[in-house]
């Protein structure tokens, strides 16, 4: 593996981590679509600061972004209050404009300069470690990774220092207030951090795998887990193990790094949708079988209880009358509701007749109490 590989991973996995710190609040604050607003629409910014200062490097292009970032949200939150649009419809309105202007600046004035649209949308990570940072003579190392592990360090500090604000007005915002804690202050520093984070990131890998690193590891992080510092650890994770897998698909498949990241993104997702612990599709499917069968074998109780002891009390405890009695169940259902109460002691089988044990008893006394 050579060194520019290895650079390259790096930097991707930097960027990856330091996406993905900030996109755990965006999720969790049902605002996933910002950073997609955000990372679009700071392209404007970054293009009128070059025009005033005609330097890529210039770090006003840093601070025309961030602002520009702060000014959709602005824009976005402005739209919401006046109650006549929602928050995604609002999302939906500001940032193709904003970004429609910044493209046609862009094909308009500055055709012959390195600010296009392809490298906006994808990025170049395969390019990331030509641009090398010189100290007094001694190369350090691509200035991408550098630059990005500046923003790594802002993320983690800004969210050691404000956890607790940052926890509590996510969740409860009347409650973040009544402590003295201000919503609006921790909403615009969040949504500032976020553009900064899209900036620095915008350069190496473009718009949609910002928005990518954002959010599909926070969304697989929060299918896995209730904990709120797990799940920060966990997207952060799944962002880097995306990263270096898509960098490797793309090798393989010579393919483009960037999308293949982002491909790799949602097929993490996509693995805890389907199987994760709790929440995945396969987990809630075996509990709503499982639901089903509980509640049958309940029922199935009750109906032994109140004709224990009657004249028909043979036949309705058997076997055979569950398919053909008051119930009509399918006879693989059926079987399989017997075996689910047996499983559980709720009562014995003796000859197709049914017995309920003193813990069935128990529990179908519950059940007609309401207990």
């Amino acid at each position: 593996m050579s060194n520019a590989q290895v650079e390259i991973q790096l930097i991707a996995s930097v960027t990856a981590a330091a996406c993905a710190l900030p996109g755990v609040f965006l999720v969790l604050r049902r605002m996933a679509m910002m950073s997609d607003a955000i990372s679009h629409a700071i392209l404007l910014g970054i293009v009128l600061a070059f025009f005033a200062t005609h330097d890529l490097s210039s770090i006003f292009l840093v601070i025309a972004a961030v602002l520009t970032g702060l000014l959709t949200v602005a824009l976005v939150e402005a739209l919401n209050k006046t109650r006549l649009l929602r928050e995604d419809a609002s999302i939906g309105l500001v940032f193709p404009f904003l970004f429609s202007i910044g493209v046609i600046l862009i094909s308009r004035y500055a055709g012959g300069v390195h600010l296009d649209t392809d490298a906006v949308l994808l990025g170049e990570l395969a390019f990331a470690p030509f641009n090398r940072l010189e100290i007094l003579g001694n190369d350090i190392g691509p200035i991408s990774l550098y630059v990005m592990l500046g923003a790594l360090l802002l993320n983690i500090i800004y969210i050691a220092l404000f956890y607790k604000e940052l926890k509590i007005s996510t969740f409860d915002t009347g409650l973040a207030a009544s402590l003295g804690i201000s919503p609006a202050i921790i909403h615009y520093s969040h949504m500032g951090l976020v553009s900064v984070t899209a900036v620095t990131a915008f350069d190496a890998v473009g718009s949609i795998l910002v928005v990518a690193l954002m959010i599909a590891p926070a969304a697989t992080a929060y299918l896995l887990t209730d904990r709120l510092i797990v799940m920060i650890f966990l997207s952060a994770f799944i962002a880097i193990v995306s990263a270096i897998g898509g960098y490797w698909a793309a090798h393989f498949l010579d393919a483009s790094i960037a999308g293949s990241m982002a491909t790799m993104t949602g097929v993490s997702f996509l693995l805890a949708f389907f199987f994760a612990p709790n929440r995945g599709m396969v987990a809630i499917a075996r509990r709503h079988h499982r639901q089903r069968f509980e509640f049958a074998g309940r029922m199935l109780t009750v109906h032994l209880l109140q004709h224990e002891g009657e004249p028909d009390e043979s036949y309705e405890s058997g076997i055979e009358h569950l398919q053909s009695g008051h119930f009509q169940w399918e006879p693989h259902f059926a079987s399989g509701v017997v075996k689910f109460g047996q499983k559980h002691g709720w009562y014995n089988e003796d000859s197709g007749i049914l017995k309920l044990t003193e813990k069935g008893k128990t529990l179908a006394g519950k059940a007609v109490t309401g207990e």
